[in-house]
């Protein structure tokens, strides 16, 4: 009911009309309001009308800039960063150790066979190629030569440069020249690696700086072939066991072992270990700072068994990271040498980043659109783990292979030569690619909560050489420690918030306009009463053409109330039309008429009238 009465109120008050004009009421809005300036315009005489006019829109123009440059500053979501200190017993990191060769060389040989005897011939060519020759009636397996081969480029003449073959055959159309050593021992000559696509009708060339980088790349790009032909088991059982690896351990006061790290299978490194990752059992906290309370390890390399052309370095790979985040030791990790007591001091540092809109980070990646192929590991999300299964997304899309390097997402297959012929060609065009590296960095986001451990490292010749146990090769000590229970905590907080952004809004108006939010307010107000009154003129005007419209309908006067009731009890009243024509009677239908009625009185209270001039009792109560 109050909601009809409320709706009848507003439809007179739509058909009575405004009762003010704009002029009006922007006269009563200066008059009124509490903004200086204003009331001037109304008050002075005409020349200072038009200087306080001029004064109140050049402030107005004003207090719209500073106010446009505050929002805009708002709008970009700006951070500042605090530097905290914090002191208590903290959980001890998860340790990641790795030997620096994936395989022991007696159990890999087999497979290395044709690959290692390719290299050393190779390796000949380049080094000693006047004693080359000597071995040149040698057999060796040149299927794998003939896919990818090293090549000799002379750029003596830039306008006609000769590919030549490391062993001066014509393999796949390239240029013979007996002469091959004495021409490329110039400057003029690099090596380079020659990828070819569709059965060897499509090659680039990969440039080197140097024949070293040359041929560890291509021994590094073949291994990787074989080794994506062997199921992950039997590398598993090729690469260092645990218990041959790890010797002594000791934790504060505690004896462990290898047992106590659990084993991954890192296609870098090979058979990885991982202590304190708290997959299944609590962080170890940390006594007390200091040597005494961290973690001692013996490990044995077996440098002895180390493959030769695939691990150029003797010692440990080792990383320090969070509790259940997975360990990308090849790009976070540091070595130790062997026959060295590598000792490690280790300091907290915790990043708190805002997240969205004013940092793009993420808390568990669920927001990411990449699939994390790192999963199965069931580790915490990490920018690493999505910029490589980008990567590999764009292998498996691009070249129909997944590479050996990273996870494999069910149903694919591992890059070779013998399933996959192009898939060199078509990696190192997606490896060099700048638009693939900027795709995957945009789409993936830095965590917003990270633990990093700075290290301070230290090291000396161990054993010493009185020792007894002088002669023992491969023997890595390491000592990992808190140096102190100090922690820092690096945490992003808005540098614009929302008070500030009021505030300053508000002193800008204050100063330049004298005014308030009510001031604001009373702007509101007139705005809204502006819109109303353009209503009720639109209303207004689409009722008088109506009314136009009705009024052409008729040749007079529109008939009143008697008329129309006269009409309809009385048949034989007949309003004053047109005469008819006499063939035709009055009625068409030619029906007999009735008696005559009395009719009714003609009383001009009887006559419609339009609602606009009925008067509610209550008016005053809806305007």
């Amino acid at each position: 009911m109050h909601v009809k009465k409320y709706l009848l109120k507003g439809l007179h008050r739509l058909q009575k009309g405004p009762g003010y004009t704009y002029k009006e009421l922007l006269v009563w809005y200066c008059d009124n309001t509490n903004t200086h300036g204003p009331k001037r315009i109304i008050c002075e005489g005409p020349k200072k009308k038009a200087m306080w006019f001029l004064l109140t829109l050049l402030f107005t123009a004003l207090v719209c800039w500073q106010w446009g440059i505050f929002i805009r500053t708002y709008l970009s979501w700006e951070v500042s960063v605090s530097l905290s200190v914090g002191f208590k017993t903290m959980d001890f990191p998860a340790v990641t150790i790795c030997n620096a060769s994936p395989f022991k060389y007696s159990k890999i040989k087999h497979l290395l066979k044709d690959l290692d005897e390719l290299m050393e011939a190779v390796l000949e060519r380049i080094l000693a190629p006047e004693l080359s020759h000597a071995n040149a009636t040698r057999n060796l397996n040149f299927s794998i030569w003939n896919h990818t081969p090293l090549v000799l480029i002379d750029e003596r003449n830039l306008h006609h440069p000769m590919v030549l073959d490391l062993f001066g055959d014509n393999h796949n159309g390239l240029t013979r020249s007996s002469a091959s050593e004495k021409i490329c021992n110039a400057h003029g000559c690099k090596m380079a690696m020659r990828l070819c696509s569709l059965n060897g009708t499509q090659c680039t060339f990969r440039n080197f700086t140097s024949a070293t980088q040359a041929v560890t790349e291509w021994y590094i790009l073949q291994a990787t072939n074989i080794f994506a032909q062997v199921p992950q088991q039997e590398l598993v059982e090729m690469s260092y066991p645990g218990e041959q690896m790890i010797l002594a351990c000791l934790f504060g006061a505690e004896p462990c072992n290898y047992r106590n790290f659990t084993s991954i299978f890192y296609p870098h490194y090979g058979n990885c270990y991982i202590f304190n990752w708290g997959m299944t059992e609590k962080a170890l906290p940390s006594a007390n700072p200091g040597t005494e309370f961290g973690l001692k390890l013996i490990l044995d390399i077996g440098q002895e068994d180390y493959v030769p052309f695939l691990a150029s370095t003797a010692g440990v790979r080792l990383m320090l990271h969070e509790q259940r985040s997975y360990p990308f030791i090849r790009d976070e990790g540091i070595y130790a040498m062997s026959g060295t007591e590598t000792s490690i001091g280790v300091l907290v540092d915790k990043l708190q980043r805002m997240g969205e809109p004013y940092s793009p980070c993420t808390v568990n990646g669920s927001e990411v659109p990449v699939q994390n192929f790192y999963s199965d590991y069931n580790t915490t999300y990490s920018i690493q783990a999505c910029l490589r299964s980008c990567f590999q997304d764009h292998m498996i899309r691009n070249c129909n292979c997944g590479h050996y390097l990273y996870p494999l997402p069910r149903g694919e297959k591992y890059c070779n030569n013998r399933d996959f012929p192009d898939w060199a060609h078509c990696y190192s065009d997606l490896q060099m690619s700048v638009a693939q590296r900027e795709t995957c960095i945009g789409m993936c986001k830095e965590s917003c909560n990270d633990t990093q451990y700075k290290m301070t490292i230290s090291m000396a010749d161990w054993p010493s050489e009185a020792s007894e146990v002088r002669q023992l090769r491969g023997i890595v000590k390491l000592n990992i420690y808190f140096q102190e229970f100090n922690y820092r905590t690096i945490e992003e907080s808005a540098a614009n918030n929302i008070v500030w952004l009021l505030s300053n809004l508000g002193g800008q108006f204050g100063f330049w306009m004298g005014g308030s939010v009510l001031c604001l307010i009373e702007f509101g107000e007139i705005i809204i009463d502006f819109v109303w009154i353009t209503i009720i003129k639109l209303v207004a005007l689409a009722k008088s053409l109506r009314q136009r419209r009705a009024q052409a309908s008729y040749a007079g006067p529109p008939p009143t109330v008697a008329e129309l009731v006269e009409a309809h009890t009385n048949f034989g009243f007949q309003p004053d039309t047109a005469p008819r024509s006499p063939n035709t009677g009055p009625y068409p239908n030619e029906q007999a008429l009735p008696i005559p009625g009395t009719p009714p009185p003609n009383y001009d209270s009887l006559r419609l009238q339009p609602l606009d001039v009925i008067e509610s009792d209550s008016e005053g109560d809806a305007i």
